[in-house]
Formats: structure tokens, sequence, C-alpha cells
């Protein structure tokens, strides 16, 4: 008895066995490395993202300085925030308020918004959630001391954030804030500079990054004032500029009121 194979179907069972055993070892050959980066472009939606900027139609913005260095050019800052009649959001580290708090206290009385950048300025992204929290809730209490208000935003140091800070952050009562548009001006940049990097990028809802303790900041702030109410802009404080409720973030950081 003779048994008569079609090649055609003789061709498709050898793909079809060396596909299974393709798959087979490409399955006991994947790392954990490799399933990790499977789980996190599956779970990418899930990622928690603080707000960098506000999707309105109102011509305001926010214009918002982190305190952590020295406390030199405050007085500057202050007369000339009160020379155009500003008030800003000062974002302050826990270690800079207990330095200088005649600084915290002078920033208060004149009006200003003082938010929360930390007790210690650690890369808070290596940190467990307690000490995320205790890092926030450490700077509030500095800070609610010499002002009797708490703090109810949050910047992260360095600009870092992952769910775990961002997540501490929500839940003690803190919205996250990052930045639309950074100046440089640690970088030593002079007031022209600044506004070159500014000009172009700042819209309704931009969140803009500056620094006192910085060679050139107190010197380029009326500068930047003026040009940005020259190109329409109100500056307000973040808390003014963001949507206290009924709001989403997207995936860019824009937050927006639903």
């Amino acid at each position: 008895m003779f048994l008569v194979f079609n090649k055609q179907k003789i061709y498709s069972y050898i793909i079809a066995v060396c596909t299974v055993i393709m798959l087979f070892f490409t399955a006991t050959l994947l790392t954990d490395d490799d399933l990790e980066a499977v789980e996190t472009s599956a779970t990418l939606s899930n990622k928690l993202v603080p707000i960098y900027s506000v999707d309105t139609k109102e011509n305001k913005l926010s214009l918002t300085m982190n305190c952590a260095w020295n406390a030199d050019d405050i007085d500057s800052i202050l007369a000339t925030l009160d020379k155009y009649k500003i008030k800003i959001t000062f974002f302050m580290v826990g270690d800079w308020v207990d330095k200088y708090p005649e600084a915290v206290k002078k920033i208060s009385d004149a009006g200003h918004e003082i938010a929360n950048h930390s007790d210690n300025h650690k890369h808070v992204n290596n940190l467990s959630y307690e000490d995320n929290v205790k890092e926030i809730i450490n700077c509030s209490d500095k800070i609610k001391k010499i002002t009797g208000k708490a703090t109810t935003l949050y910047r992260g140091p360095y600009g870092e954030y992952n769910n775990t800070v961002v997540k501490a952050a929500n839940d003690n009562g803190h919205k996250m804030i990052q930045w639309s548009v950074d100046t440089l001006d640690y970088n030593g940049l002079d007031a022209e500079q600044m506004w070159d990097r500014l000009k172009n990028k700042i819209n309704n809802g931009s969140i803009i990054l500056m620094h006192n303790g910085t060679e050139n900041t107190a010197k380029a702030l009326g500068s930047i004032i003026e040009n940005i109410e020259k190109k329409g802009f109100k500056i307000v404080p973040v808390s003014d500029l963001i949507y206290s409720d009924n709001y989403t973030i997207d995936a860019n950081g824009v937050q927006k009121q639903n």
C-alpha cells in the first residue's frame, strides 16, 4: 500500500510545525525586562501626570518661582512684583524655609501664593510612598507655622515624578504642578535670553518656571513681566489658573475642564 502526499500539504505541515517551535522558544527566552516592557506598554494609560499647563480661553498664565538656594534677591523680587502689581506662586523647599523664615513671611505678607517644593529637595522618584508623604507634609507644616496656611500645591524637586510621587501629593491634599516653559534662569541667562525662550512658547494657561537666588532673575523680572503683558497675558497665581474640581489631565499634562 502506497501513501500519496500532496507536495503543497507537506509544505503547509512543515511551516505549521516550525511556527509552533519558534513560538515556544520565544516564550521561554523572554526576560523579566521584556515582560516588564510589555506590562509598561499595556499600563501606560494608567500613568498619573501632574499639571503642566491649563486649557483656558482666558488670556492668563502663571509665573512661578522656586526657592531652594539663597534669599539675597527676595527683597528685589518683591519690590518688582509690587511695582507691577503682580501676584505669583513661590514653591519653597522646607530647608529654605528653615534658613529664611523672614523671607517666607515677607512673601506671604505681600499676598503671594506659597506652595510646596518638598522638605529636603531629594530625588523623590527614589523614595517610598511614605517618605514622599513626609517630604510634602513636613514642608507644609513649616510653611504653615510661619504663614498660618498649609500648602495645597506641590512641585517635585528636579521636576521628578512617578505614580508614587503624584499619588502621595494627591492623597495629602496637594495638586502637583510642573511647568510648560522654563526660563533656564539658573544657567545665568540674562533678560533678553530668557525672553527669547518664552516669547514664542507662552500661551493661555502656560506655567512659567523661574528661580530666586540666581545671577540674573531679579534683574530680569521686570522686563519679563513687561514683555508678557505686552503680548496680552495677565499673570496670576497658579491657584487662580488651574481648575479646582471637575477636570481631567491629559497625557501631556494639560488640565481641562470637564
